[in-house]
């Protein structure tokens, strides 16, 4: 394996613990989409190395990035939608108190 391609893992490696890390400890389901979108964005970026280091004349990796990233658009759109549900039913967005929605 080049080491040039170390460089641009390690970034990507860290985003993603981050975002593990803070989907995993916060209670806010804002912070915690802003968290998935962390990983998400690292897996995104992900495929643009590989794509760039094993076939670096092919775009194959690029537009499956692009495609990544308008579902991760869609994605977030509708998830904030169902937030902004949830907020208007309950009043806050905290994970514990969406028991009430139960009631």
């Amino acid at each position: 394996m080049d080491l040039d391609i170390l460089w641009y893992l390690v970034p990507s490696v860290i985003m993603f613990c981050c975002g593990v890390y803070g989907f995993v400890t916060r209670k806010n389901m804002i912070a915690m989409l802003i968290s998935l979108e962390l990983m998400l964005n690292s897996a995104d970026l992900n495929f643009a190395i590989f794509n760039r280091f094993l076939f670096p004349g092919q775009m194959e990796g690029m537009v499956f990035t692009l495609f990544a990233i308008a579902i991760a658009a869609a994605e977030t759109a509708v998830a904030i939608a169902i937030i902004i549900n949830i907020y208007r039913a309950i009043g806050s967005t905290d994970i514990v108190e969406t028991n009430k929605l139960k009631h």
